[in-house]
């Protein structure tokens, strides 16, 4: 539950894997990529399962 954020219009939102440590290696497009946030996208029932009160459409 702490992982993941709800938008205001009900998308799931998380971090990036792989982004703790060693980037050093990395370029600097794909460090600059792992600080966004991407969308998931889960089945109704397991929305429903795991965040129940969420508000997640």
């Amino acid at each position: 539950m702490k992982r993941i954020r709800v938008t205001r219009n009900g998308k799931l939102m998380v971090r990036v894997k792989g982004q703790n440590h060693f980037n050093a290696k990395s370029s600097g497009a794909k460090r600059s990529a792992k600080r966004r946030s991407i969308a998931i996208n889960l089945s109704m029932r397991v929305r429903r399962r795991f965040l129940p009160a969420t508000g997640a459409k």
